[in-house]
């Protein structure tokens, strides 16, 4: 009983508190730092102006505010070798002589703050790859040392400097940052009500912007949201299975003493007296084991919630301490419940009808039926025994099976979650290229500080030689930019295609691909962003010159939070873009050897700068946090059920050990007895596994679509439909090896069992 308390409440514990923990992580970062709810821009750094922004803490509708902070719109460049074209976006940086304060209290990362000029804080959500403290980087022509990484949750800034660092980063005077916290927030309404209040409260034209964090909660928003679905549902089944499992578990050893419990009775025991006895004798082991669960599934959260923690972008929190107590309160008072009931009802019986049950009664009776019927079927002996067995006593082998039908439901679901996942990783990038992807900079040698390669190859020549090179089917060019597009805050990425089999791995949710000059796809975050839908028009811009697309499909899009545009070069070429360098997506001709045909390409691409490498595979670290808490989850539940089948089966050995003494007595060897015994089983985990694998398949059929609404895609049917060809069978069978684990170890003990101890038991 404490190893199954021990096992269920860890499940309970771990899976309860992962989606307590998933449910608003940004909120409680937000509330945890204070977080402003209105972050405002304004223009000057006068005296005066500086004190009127500060009187507009006390605006009507205004709880507390801090600043101002100087400001500075700057582009910070890493001081070592970039790729050719690149340029680094525009960064907000802010001077603040401390983290903490009124509004916004940065949180640390990693290192410190910055204490003088010279130094930079870069906040963790846009930290450039490689970068750490002790790297150095340029802002405008002034050189800084990155001292620190810090996360605001409500994104502040992008970087901080001290107060007197930012004077020397414009030309122009910086600007002024004032963070405010309103009474009233919870609507995007009470957000703007309280931005005109404060907007009249200061000098006219002094706002230049202001951000709700409504909109950054809308975006740290989208990838939690998709977890919260599957957790809500192995919760349940953890919460479930814990209380069939414990309160099978107990039930049946209060029916493995009844005769004891007439004993009591006939020797002057009240019904109250004999329940409470059973209940502290539960609560004794239960209590142990429950207490270790508690602290089994706060050690297993760790790391856990540590992955998930980095996937939201958040502090990583341990599980709640509310949680820490219901789950283990849950569990002893379905102990007690367990206990007490059955109890209190067999001591109300008369003392000799309680003691001449046991081998007794009906359950024998049944089971002699039940034997004589199967024992017209040409099966061996041990078999109709084995067979027979769950009959005799129904309700123990429902429970049982109601166990091992959880534990094939979360296996099948599990394993329907990480087929659809896998597809969504695989199938997520219209970009990903052939069996070759081939490169026109030089990836840097030696690290991140390494050179890259002084300028692009010529794409023209590198499409020439993919073309005449033996091998080649055919190969696709795609260039990456940054475009503003009309009514979308901020711009979208550009992703431009040129050459064969453009659209070619890319899988749409409606519409198709584009076909002609002028047509454009766009993922469902795109299209939700912007308010349109599939075949509207839009106009892009860069730098003063635009160019008109039309939206014709929906495509399946993972990559940039979904919001990229997709189009042909020519669609764009009035834009004359500063592209990144190409990249060519190769496929190869039936029967080419990609690892002979690598080298040779290199050969001829060397002199041109370019470089061709085997294609990776996508990775996704939301993808793999989700497969890793699903794995851990379903093997928790698994081992739940196994525990059920476990004790079940321990307690059906131990009522029919004299039974078991008898068979030997008469010829039954030790290797019939294990096949009796684990016949018995095997029928019930069949049974179990046609009922739970069905529903397992239904279950992940809901969940899918759901996970995929909340975070802002539509998840393809094909993707959800990975329960097919011999996959249901398998699915069904997986009861068995499920039931026969947990009645292994049993099993062995009543074939080891020597006959004469057997007889002699009661």
């Amino acid at each position: 009983m404490t190893l199954t308390t021990l096992i269920a409440v860890a499940a309970a514990t771990l899976a309860l508190g992962l989606l307590v923990s998933s449910r608003g992580p940004f909120d409680r970062a937000f509330e945890g730092q204070s977080g402003a709810h209105l972050t405002v821009r304004f223009a000057g750094s006068g005296g005066g102006t500086q004190q009127r922004l500060a009187d507009s803490a006390r605006t009507a509708g205004v709880a507390d505010a801090a600043g101002p902070y100087p400001l500075a719109s700057v582009r910070l460049w890493p001081l070592r070798e970039t790729p050719p074209g690149y340029t680094p976006p525009p960064s907000t940086l802010v001077g603040r002589a401390a983290p903490d304060g009124p509004v916004d209290r940065v949180a640390l990362v990693d290192g410190r703050w910055a204490a003088a000029p010279g130094e930079i804080v870069l906040e963790r959500a846009t930290l450039p790859p490689g970068v750490r403290p002790g790297a150095r980087v340029r802002a405008e022509q002034v050189e800084l040392t990155v001292v620190g990484i810090a996360s605001s949750a409500g994104r502040s800034a992008d970087a901080w400097v001290v107060p007197e660092q930012v004077a020397g980063l414009t030309t122009a005077g910086p600007d002024l940052q004032m963070l405010y916290r309103l009474t009233s927030s919870g609507t995007a309404e009470d957000v703007r009500a309280g931005q005109e209040a404060i907007t009249a409260a200061v000098p006219g034209g002094a706002v230049t912007g202001a951000r709700s964090y409504l909109d950054v909660r809308q975006v740290a928003q989208q990838n939690t949201a998709a977890f919260i679905p599957f957790l809500t549902v192995f919760a349940f089944l953890g919460l479930a299975m814990s209380v069939l499992v414990i309160g099978t578990v107990v039930s049946g050893a209060v029916a493995a003493g009844t005769r004891r419990i007439g004993i009591l009775k006939a020797l002057g025991f009240t019904p109250l007296q004999v329940g409470r006895a059973y209940v502290a004798q539960a609560l004794l082991p239960a209590s142990a084991g429950a207490l270790l669960g508690v602290l089994l599934g706060n050690a297993l959260a760790v790391p856990v919630m540590a992955q998930v923690a980095e996937v939201y972008g958040t502090a990583s929190v341990l599980v709640p301490v509310w949680v820490d107590v219901l789950v283990p309160a849950a569990a002893l008072t379905v102990v007690a419940a367990t206990a007490f009931v059955p109890a209190l009802r067999a001591a109300r019986l008369p003392a000799a009808l309680v003691i001449g049950r046991g081998a007794g009664s009906t359950g024998a009776r049944r089971g002699l039926r039940a034997r004589r019927a199967l024992g017209r079927l040409p099966l061996p002996r041990s078999v109709v025994l084995g067979l027979a067995g769950p009959l005799a006593r129904p309700a123990r082998s429902a429970t049982t099976a109601s166990a091992v039908a959880f534990g094939a439901l979360a296996v099948t679901l599990a394993v329907g979650l990480g087929g659809t996942l896998v597809a969504v990783r695989t199938e997520g990038d219209p970009d990903r290229s052939g069996a070759v992807t081939v490169r026109t900079v030089l990836p840097p040698e030696g690290g991140p500080d390494a050179s890259f390669a002084v300028r692009p190859a010529d794409p023209a020549a590198v499409a020439r030689v993919l073309a005449d090179h033996a091998g080649t089917r055919s190969s696709r060019r795609t260039s990456r930019t940054e475009v503003d597009v009309a009514g979308l805050t901020g711009g979208a990425p550009l992703v431009a295609y040129e050459g064969e089999g453009a659209g070619a791995a890319a899988v749409m949710i409606s519409g198709r691909w584009f076909a002609a000059r002028g047509e454009a796809v766009v993922a469902g975050r795109f299209l939700k962003a912007t308010g349109l839908r599939v075949g509207d028009g839009l106009v892009v811009s860069e730098q003063g010159r635009s160019a008109r697309l039309t939206i014709v499909g929906e495509v399946f899009d993972l990559g940039d939070d979904g919001m990229t545009l997709r189009t042909s070069l020519e669609s764009v070429a009035a834009l004359e873009s500063p592209y990144l360098p190409a990249v060519f997506g190769v496929e190869l001709t039936s029967g080419t050897d990609r690892d002979r045909y690598l080298p040779e390409l290199n050969q001829v691409l060397e002199p041109l700068g370019a470089q061709a490498s085997a294609t990776e595979s996508p990775s996704s670290s939301v993808l793999t946090a989700m497969q890793g808490l699903i794995a851990m989850l379903t093997l928790m539940l698994v081992a739940v059920a196994g525990l059920g089948v476990l004790n079940t089966v321990v307690l059906d050995t131990r009522d029919r050990v004299h039974d078991q003494g008898v068979l030997k007595a008469l010829g039954m060897t030790p290797r019939q007895t294990v096949v009796q015994v684990l016949t018995g089983v095997a029928a019930i985990g069949l049974v179990a596994g046609a009922v739970g694998a069905p529903l397992g398949a239904a279950l992940h059929r809901a969940v899918m679509p759901a996970m995929g609404r909340a975070a802002g895609f539509t998840i393809p049917q094909a993707f959800i439909d990975v329960h097919g060809g011999l996959l249901p069978l398998l699915m069904a069978l997986a009861g068995v090896p499920l039931a026969v684990a947990g009645a292994l170890a049993p099993a062995l003990w009543a074939a080891r069992t020597r006959s004469a101890r057997a007889l002699r038991a009661e």
